[in-house]
């Protein structure tokens, strides 16, 4: 979800972000998700690489703050043992080609993207006339499972709103996707994050999750987000459809 921002070891284990060891993540995107995951999970002491459209030359700023590496778009996935692409929906199908190759054995893809056909993506047929979710669209031109995470989120929230695991006012967050293991991997690093999760299904349930739905943008704990999601339409409001 857009919101301005107020502020400015490896492994190889599926359980990392539980046993507490550090992963390598390449963030695409930096934007405000982008660039909030890239302070949090730096200070939480990940290894991130982070790319931009625009270059790594343009990321000096962020590096200098967060001690993450600035690469090329090609380069981001090197090594990673998660993924997080969160760039406009209709600039996925310019990421380049091979993006995945060298990632790490088992890496997960988190999807924060979200459809916005007036304000920003134009038209999608295969959304608007198929009826794919927004995650099956861009899991189908990523190659790769998509775990769909933090797309209702607000990005100051990231830095803001974290809490330790059983505090009452603590944030949920849904998290849809087909692959189990990497969905297990995602939701334990959102853990760590200092965020509950609510498994919200598959990729092809994960409408429940996209903008205008109950749950979008909704800062609430396991019980409301559960409700929501269960209370969720797939008729597109009039705001997000194309």
């Amino acid at each position: 979800m857009p919101r301005a921002s107020r502020r400015f070891g490896q492994a190889r284990h599926p359980n990392s972000a539980r046993t507490g060891e550090l992963m390598k993540i390449g963030i695409i995107g930096a934007g405000n998700i982008g660039g909030n995951l890239t302070r949090r999970l730096t200070s939480l002491g990940h290894e991130v690489s982070v790319a931009n459209s625009r270059g790594p030359e343009t990321l000096s700023a962020l590096a200098g703050e967060t001690g993450a590496t600035p690469v090329t778009v090609a380069d981001a996935a090197r090594g990673a043992e998660i993924v997080v692409v969160t760039v406009p929906l209709k600039n996925v199908p310019d990421l380049p080609a091979g993006l995945f190759d060298g990632a790490a054995e088992g890496f997960a893809v988190i999807d924060t993207g979200n459809y916005y056909p007036k304000q920003r993506d134009g038209r999608i047929a295969a959304i608007e006339d198929e009826g794919l979710t927004e995650s099956r669209w861009t899991q189908n031109h990523l190659g790769h499972p998509v775990i769909k995470a933090f797309n209702g989120t607000y990005a100051d929230d990231i830095l803001d709103k974290p809490l330790p695991s059983g505090a009452p006012d603590r944030i949920a967050v849904p998290v849809a996707g087909d692959d189990e293991a990497a969905k297990k991997v995602v939701r334990d690093l959102i853990d760590a994050l200092g965020f509950d999760t609510v498994d919200a299904g598959g990729v092809d349930e994960s409408w429940r999750q996209q903008p205008g739905t109950p749950v979008y943008g909704l800062r609430a704990g396991v019980t409301a987000v559960t409700r929501a999601l269960a209370e969720a339409s797939p008729e597109r409001t009039a705001d997000f459809r194309g």
